[in-house]
Order: C-alpha cells, then sequence, then structure tokens
C-alpha cells in the first residue's frame, strides 16, 4: 500500500517531466504546442455547453426530487443478493451521466461513512473503474457527427457492469 502511494504522489510530474523531455528532445515548441491544444480545447468547450448544461439540471432534478433514493430503495432487495450497497446505486447511476455530479455524490457518501469506510474506499474505485457513459457518447458522437451509435451504448454499460463487479472485488479484496 505504501508504495502505490509513493508513485501516486510522483506519476504526475514524472508525466510532465517525460513529456517535456520529449518535446526538448524532439525541439518542438512545447509553449506553442501547449497553446494550440487550449484553444482547440477552449472551442470543444463552447460547443458542448449546452449539453453539459442538460445533463447537470437533469442531475440536479433527480437529485433535489428524492427519484435517486427511491431507487436505491427499489433496487435494495436485488443488489444485497450481488453483494453490493444499495447506498452506492445512486452513485452508479449518476456517474453514467456525469463526473462532476458523481463527485458530489461522493462527497457525500464521504460525510456520512467517511473516506476510509468501505462504503468510501467501494465508491473511490467505482468513480475510478467506470465512465460518463452518455456523457461521452453526447460529446464525442455529437462532435464526430456520428448519427448511429450501433453497439456503442450496450458495450459501454456492459464495461461498466464489469467496472463495478470489479470494484467490489477490489474493495473486498484489498480492503477486506
Amino acid at each position: 500500500m505504501s508504495f502505490l502511494l509513493y508513485v501516486s504522489d510522483y506519476i504526475i510530474p514524472l508525466l510532465i517531466f517525460i513529456i517535456v523531455g520529449y518535446g526538448l528532445l524532439c525541439k518542438i515548441s512545447i509553449y506553442d504546442e501547449f497553446v494550440k491544444g487550449a484553444k482547440d480545447g477552449l472551442k470543444v468547450v463552447v460547443g458542448i455547453v449546452p449539453t453539459l448544461v442538460g445533463l447537470m439540471i437533469a442531475i440536479g432534478i433527480l437529485r433535489s426530487s428524492g427519484a435517486l433514493d427511491m431507487i436505491a430503495n427499489a433496487t435494495k432487495p436485488f443488489v444485497d443478493k450481488l453483494l453490493f450497497p444499495a447506498q452506492l446505486v445512486p452513485l452508479v447511476i449518476v456517474k453514467m451521466f456525469s463526473s462532476s455530479a458523481a463527485i458530489s455524490l461522493l462527497l457525500d457518501i464521504f460525510k456520512q461513512y467517511g473516506p476510509d469506510s468501505y462504503y468510501g474506499r467501494l465508491a473511490s474505485i467505482i468513480m475510478s473503474c467506470t465512465e460518463t457513459i452518455f456523457y461521452t457518447m453526447a460529446i464525442y458522437f455529437m462532435t464526430a457527427g456520428v448519427k448511429k451509435t450501433r453497439y456503442t451504448l450496450v458495450g459501454a454499460l456492459i464495461a461498466t457492469f464489469a467496472g463495478v463487479v470489479g470494484s467490489v472485488i477490489i474493495t473486498k479484496l484489498v480492503f477486506g
């Protein structure tokens, strides 16, 4: 565990050092490339703002209406049999739509159970092992102009389910 903490402290600075070093070796103007990438990124952000606002409003409505708690209570008998805590069902659902909204639910879980609790650790690993399916599909397909998504949604839902199952297994194996 201490090795993982050590690696996590230095991985980002190491990656930055490698990228800058590689750019210097290739004689690339790193700052100019950074500014060019930031401009392109800003254009994408402006294009996706309406979609983002719509997703955030929908999540806010679901959350404040109590619909997420109702879903958690309704799924409790089923998810209990799968050894998955019903308290984390809203997190899994919201994570498929918005990572930012899921983070606010994660903070609620941390406040209620603690970050080092089983629920806190499992929720943290779920956040890392799952993707914002609908957000990603909306943004990427809209940007690329793709109209027919074919099997993307089914594949993404299966991958999310696998991520949740993997999170439960990892949490039980590593943290007991």
